[in-house]
Formats: C-alpha cells, structure tokens, sequence
C-alpha cells in the first residue's frame, strides 16, 4: 500500500468523534492527515463538541476535547493531497460560507478523488455544488440539503455508510467501523493480518 496523504476540513465545534477518530484512525494504518482549519494555523486549536442520540427529537451536544490542528490552512492546495475527510457537528455550516473551502472541495470532487463525509459535513458538499447526480447519506436534517443539491439522500441505518464512487458517507459517529473500512477501500489500503 501506498501512504496518501490526506486533507481534514475542520473548525470550531466540529464533532469530536467525527474529527479525533478518523484522524487517529488514518494515521494508524500509515497514512498523513493534515487537520486544517480556515483562519488557523497548526498547533492552534479547535473546541469540539460531543453529539449524542439520547432519545430527543435531535442530538444533544455536550462540549469535546480541544482538537489541536497540525497544518495552516492558508499553505493548503488540493493538488498536493490524495483525499479530503470532511467530519460533521456544526463546523460545516460556517466553513461553507468560506469561498477558499468551496474551492478546495470541488478540487477533490472534480478530480475524482476520495472523499470521506459524515454527519454534517454533507452540508459543505452541497455548497460546493458536487452533489448533482450522486447518493450521499448525513445526518437525517441534512437530507432536505442532499436533495436540494441535485443528490440522492441515502437513508441507511445510523451505523452504516454509503459509498458511490469516490464518495463515501455516513450519518453520524455509531458508523465509523463501516464508514472508515469503506474509505479506506475506496484509498486502495489493505491491512493483512
């Protein structure tokens, strides 16, 4: 296997699993994960957030560990990453009012190469405009945005994910096991016993 070297979208009061877990996780099988963060820089830190499924017409959302990013987001250029991983919470809803992040998401869509979505981080797909065509599953609210943006809405159980192409989604955290081994498939890592 080849490492790639891998963009993550994130910002405050992104998922705090959405976010550590997959960070870790990539890294673990050998590849490089460069956290980024518009208007930060690396060894600055962002505050994320704890969303739970607790019964309630929605999540709850308790506060998560700061989350220390390791690259500028200002020295980012999507020709030099491999993939992008886009986590949910509540950071993708301000980070796709910033025109330099819609760029770079349309860089990976255009070009054909992995992108890892999950929860929210839908929302920023559909701002970008790369959904036309496509299924997608997120969080259940973001449905109505999936659809909107030309894209197929996947209403798959919470802890599975969705892969259609070089695309994979996910609608929250419980489906990291199922969302991660798709995307690293889709990377092209194999881990033998």
């Amino acid at each position: 296997m080849a490492a790639k070297t891998i963009l993550m979208l994130t910002g405050d009061f992104t998922e705090d699993y959405e976010t550590m877990v997959p960070f870790q996780a990539l890294q673990m099988v050998g590849h490089t994960v460069h956290a980024v963060c518009p208007g930060k820089h690396g060894g600055e830190q962002v505050r994320t957030a704890v969303h739970d499924f607790e019964g309630d017409q929605t999540y709850s959302e308790k506060p998560g560990h700061n989350f220390t990013l390791n690259a500028d987001f200002a020295d980012v250029r999507g020709e030099d990453y491999d993939a992008l991983v886009i986590p949910g919470g509540r950071a993708p809803e301000y980070l796709r009012l910033n025109p330099a992040v819609i760029a770079i998401v349309q860089h990976f869509a255009s070009a054909g190469k992995p992108i890892a979505a999950i929860c929210h981080g839908a929302q920023l797909l559909a701002a970008a405009g790369v959904l036309s065509g496509r299924v997608c599953s997120a969080y259940p609210a973001c449905g109505p945005e999936v659809q909107a943006a030309g894209g197929t809405y996947a209403d798959i159980p919470i802890d599975q994910a969705q892969v259609d192409g070089n695309l994979v989604t996910a609608p929250a955290w419980p489906a990291h096991p199922d969302w991660l081994a798709k995307f690293l498939q889709v990377l092209g890592t194999r881990i033998e016993p």
